[in-house]
């Protein structure tokens, strides 16, 4: 019999793959979303994807705490900060959420919406405090080291290119089509490299950033730090690198940052945002997009999913297939999803 180590006894840090229980959360949040695709009504989407997620995770063996919940800054339904999930067993776990990744995306019946969850050892994620947003910069490993939010982009972007052994004109970056990009977007533009913009869901960007053949070189932009931390999650899963800087929307938010003791000139690496060496992440399509299928129901009244689970500690990365029989689904969650 094999020796077992002092961490899986005590139950201190996660030892199984709770990836692959994880996933059945991102399913039936992914399920719950769909109903409401293109329907226009995004708080409604989220509020069925909370539900959901809410629901399954009490069933999962941890002892969870949410340190990064998603939907406060829009006043949207979510798993609040501090709330306490699992059935309280270990391990014992910091957990970051965000139900529906892209309720625009998905009240409007546009690609690449998703279901995200990570998780890793109790005291390992970062609490960004007041902060709602971060400036993000994220790459393949290939370009981890050239990744610089002190200089100028074009310095990255000619870094890059000289990598790649091409011009800048060979180069692409995702950016989050926002007005508060513009001027950045104009610096880009002028180095000479291709921009694609997305509308919302910069998780899935960072993810295309760091993967391989997906025709993305770069994620730039200003969005969520919640988006942040889980990106960081999923990128220690993953080969490449995630930076920020929390970015205050404004002086009262500033001051609230300082005042709690936050350094808003430090560079913030995937090693600062999630700082265990155990993390495990789980995304699930909602609607169809670059990372993943959507859910699509058949005539037959099955619904299928698609979704992406890893682990770090392992670098194993999975990519799942799921049929589930809708009318059984409805029974056992008293018709939450189906």
């Amino acid at each position: 019999m094999g020796v077992i180590s002092h961490d899986l006894r005590s139950g201190t840090k996660p030892d199984r793959n709770l990836a692959l229980e994880l996933v059945r959360v991102t399913e039936s949040a992914a399920l719950a979303a769909s109903r409401w695709i293109g329907r226009g009504d995004k708080l409604a989407a989220d509020g069925a994807a909370v539900d959901a997620m809410r629901l399954l995770l009490d069933t999962v063996p941890m002892d969870g705490v949410v340190v990064i919940g998603e939907g406060e800054k829009d006043e949207a339904p979510m798993l609040y900060n501090g709330e306490n999930i699992g059935d309280g067993s270990p391990p014992v776990v910091d957990i970051a959420v965000d139900p529906l990744e892209g309720t625009t995306l998905t009240a409007r019946g546009f690609g690449g919406a998703l279901a995200v969850i990570s998780l890793s050892e109790r005291g390992t994620m970062f609490d960004p405090g007041p902060c709602v947003y971060m400036e993000k910069m994220a790459a393949g490993s290939k370009y981890a080291d050239l990744l610089d939010l002190d200089v100028p982009i074009g310095e990255v972007i000619a870094g890059i290119a000289e990598r790649k052994g091409g011009d800048p004109e060979d180069v692409t970056l995702t950016v989050l089509d926002r007005d508060r990009h513009e001027e950045k977007a104009a610096e880009i533009r002028e180095a000479g490299a291709c921009i694609r913009f997305i509308t919302d869901g910069d998780v899935q960007g960072a993810l295309l950033a760091v993967s391989e053949d997906t025709g993305i070189d770069l994620l730039w932009g200003i969005g969520g730090t919640p988006e942040g931390v889980l990106a960081a999650a999923a990128i220690k899963c993953l080969d490449g690198e995630i930076i920020g800087k929390l970015w205050p929307r404004d002086e009262d938010e500033r001051k609230a940052a300082l005042d709690a003791g936050y350094d808003l000139e430090k560079t913030l690496t995937s090693a600062d945002l999630i700082s265990g060496d155990d993390v495990f992440f789980a995304a699930t399509g909602v609607t169809d997009g670059d990372l993943l299928d959507g859910v699509r129901r058949t005539s037959k009244g099955y619904a299928t999913t698609e979704s992406l689970i890893m682990r770090s500690r392992s670098g194993t990365v999975r990519k799942i297939g799921a049929r589930h029989d809708r009318a059984k689904l409805r029974e056992v969650t008293g018709g939450r999803y189906g």
